[in-house]
């Protein structure tokens, strides 16, 4: 891990805590308008939708150049998805896509993105 990474990390450490601690640093949080509190549960969901999309979709090769990328990464993503939406449970989702990419490497279906 690099340092770039490190700092990158206790960046958003910094920016996201608020909005996860703002129950218990602001006593009348519950008085809250019901909108604001919907917006602030889905702040974590958007940052981590959004950093997955990119490690999902674009593939930086040797020369530096980003391109788009098509793979098994995608069918992960959506089973993830379905599996959530399905039962709720966030956890079983990530471990289902996480061993359909495992698998799928493993038996030579898919390669990791160079």
């Amino acid at each position: 891990m690099t340092g770039d990474l490190v700092l990158l990390s206790v960046l958003m450490f910094a920016v996201t805590y608020p909005s996860r601690a703002l129950g218990l640093l602001a006593p009348a949080f519950d008085r809250l308008p019901k909108v604001v509190l919907d917006y602030l549960q889905l702040v974590g969901p958007a940052v981590l939708a959004a950093l997955a999309a990119v490690s999902v979709m674009v593939v930086v090769n040797a020369d530096d150049v980003p391109s788009f990328h098509v793979g098994i990464e995608w069918v992960a993503v959506f089973v993830c998805l379905a599996l959530v939406a399905r039962k709720g449970n966030l956890f079983l989702g990530l471990v289902a896509a996480v061993g359909i990419v495992a698998i799928a490497r493993a038996v030579g279906l898919a390669e990791i993105p160079a």
